[in-house]
């Protein structure tokens, strides 16, 4: 499995429209859908998905494809690309079944995404049909160099791939992303994550053998116990991992809810890392000086995300990019 570092030919959206969530806020979460489209388009191509009549800022956009969706969360719907080391040239689209995050959302129509994609020739690559396997692109973190970051409460939680133990989960992301070793993270949450822990929301892994990691608060003491499972992590080569702590935003509220923001909730892209902030001048300076630290050859460009966390995600969750 590439890391996400690689260099890119695009990044694809799902885009919001009125049947989706987002509907009571559909303008706010356009206008931070076309922020995304602009930096993305800047660097690399942009392929759009969004049921016909959806409307769309064509300027930006370098492939649409129309296309019944449920939501917008294309991490966890996409492909996720592998590479085949026999033919480097080669790479792999690996469509796996998205199921709402263990059966809590309805995914039908963004299951089907993929393979409407590949048939209609807007990504290319070789097609591997991995739909009895429930697996999102938000759950795995990979350094490109043969290990996979993962979280247990995220891949063991319940109506995902029951009754398949652990061990025999690790054995197919194993066959699956081509992975020397998994890691599994046996600590970190956040409040109001839909998600059963998502590894993108807390650790992200940067090149040089760097770990960027959320950082805990009072009402988060989880994350401290996986800053001390972190420090205790070894490379390949028995070396300890370069860990970066981002901080914890401030508390964000919906209706009473805490809403789960993170800045490690980011995107890498040519040239750039794009990074959400929720208008906390100085915890969003902090994060980007973090981030920047482990990715110092690339521009950090700063989105504002607080109406994408009203729906429990962030600019990750929103994007996946293709090799």
């Amino acid at each position: 499995m590439l890391a996400e570092w690689e260099p890119q030919s695009g990044v694809q959206l799902t885009w919001p429209h009125a049947d989706t969530d987002w509907a009571p806020i559909l303008p706010e979460i356009t206008a931070v859908y076309e922020e995304m489209a602009r930096e993305i388009s800047k660097r690399e191509a942009l392929l759009v998905v969004a049921p016909e009549g959806t409307p769309l800022p064509t300027t930006l956009i370098s492939h649409l494809s129309s296309t019944p969706t449920n939501d917008t969360w294309a991490r966890d719907h996409g492909f996720i690309t592998v590479e085949e080391m026999a033919q480097p040239s080669a790479l792999i689209l690996l469509d796996f079944c998205f199921n709402g995050w263990g059966e809590k959302f309805e995914a039908r129509l963004d299951n089907e995404i993929n393979r409407h994609l590949f048939d209609g020739g807007l990504v290319k690559g070789i097609y591997e049909d991995h739909l009895d396997f429930v697996l999102e692109g938000g759950s795995i973190e990979s350094d490109g160099k043969g290990t996979v970051f993962t979280t247990r409460c995220c891949l063991m939680a319940p109506h995902r791939n029951q009754p398949l133990t652990q061990e025999e989960i690790e054995e197919r992301l194993k066959m699956y992303l081509g992975a020397e070793r998994i890691v599994w993270l046996n600590h970190g949450s956040l409040i109001g994550d839909d998600t059963d822990g998502h590894i993108d929301t807390l650790v992200r892994i940067c090149p040089n053998d760097t770990i960027v990691y959320t950082g805990g608060d009072e009402a988060h003491p989880d994350l401290a116990l996986m800053e001390e499972e972190l420090r205790g992590l070894r490379t390949m080569d028995g070396k300890p991992y370069r860990l970066l702590k981002l901080p914890l935003p401030r508390p964000i509220y919906d209706d009473g809810d805490r809403l789960p923001a993170t800045y490690a909730n980011y995107l890498i892209v040519n040239g750039a890392v794009l990074m959400p902030t929720y208008n906390q001048p100085d915890l969003d300076a902090e994060a980007m000086r973090v981030v920047g630290e482990a990715f110092p050859d690339r521009e950090i460009v700063g989105i504002d995300c607080r109406a994408v966390v009203k729906q429990h995600g962030s600019l990750h969750c929103c994007t996946m990019q293709y090799y």
